[in-house]
């Protein structure tokens, strides 16, 4: 999935980030572009996970900063579970596990091939806070270990003004259900 960026498309990619940075504000108080732009300049890599989110439709934006590690803290912001990643069953072992009707890929194969991890419950909820997201999708979270075990996973979506985080068998997978990404850059 990953491919090379040409200069002009980092170049069209990293603007196109300003853009959205510039027009969401919100999502990050006293955070500078110009401090945003060199992270990404120096980390290829993540450039090109960040392509990968935005061609997908996760119209991805910077909604934190670690102070500790230096990292900005990107996520898929697009109003609804981004459209190129959805259909997804939870992970492989589900994936292989189906004998019929199989998906075409599952949303933690997916994250890892862009380089990407998917949101926790605490993730998505401060997601959240900083606007109305998943109304009418639903996005898979990192699932905690001992559901996993027991064959679920959890998946969240904003419904009547509310965060609801559910369980499904992991091997599910629906036309509104997708993933969103977490990228530290």
């Amino acid at each position: 999935m990953k491919k090379e960026l040409s200069p002009k498309h980092s170049e069209e990619l990293i603007s196109k980030l300003r853009i959205r940075f510039e027009k969401n504000m919100g999502r990050h108080i006293n955070l500078e572009w110009d401090n945003v732009q060199l992270r990404l300049e120096a980390n290829y890599e993540k450039l090109r996970s960040l392509d990968q989110m935005e061609s997908t439709g996760g119209e991805p934006d910077v909604v934190g900063h670690d102070y500790k590690t230096g990292e900005y803290i990107f996520i898929d912001c697009s109003t609804e579970s981004p459209k190129g990643r959805r259909s997804l069953c939870f992970d492989h072992e589900a994936l292989e596990a189906r004998k019929t009707h199989k998906p075409k890929n599952s949303a933690t194969n997916l994250a890892a091939e862009m380089g990407v991890e998917l949101l926790t419950e605490e993730e998505y909820r401060a997601l959240q806070k900083l606007g109305k997201f998943d109304q009418k999708t639903s996005s898979w979270l990192k699932t905690p270990a001992d559901i996993r075990k027991l064959g679920g996973a959890i998946f969240a979506d904003f419904r009547y003004n509310k965060v609801f985080v559910y369980h499904n068998g992991a091997e599910s997978y629906y036309a509104v259900r997708g993933f969103r990404g977490l990228l530290r850059v």
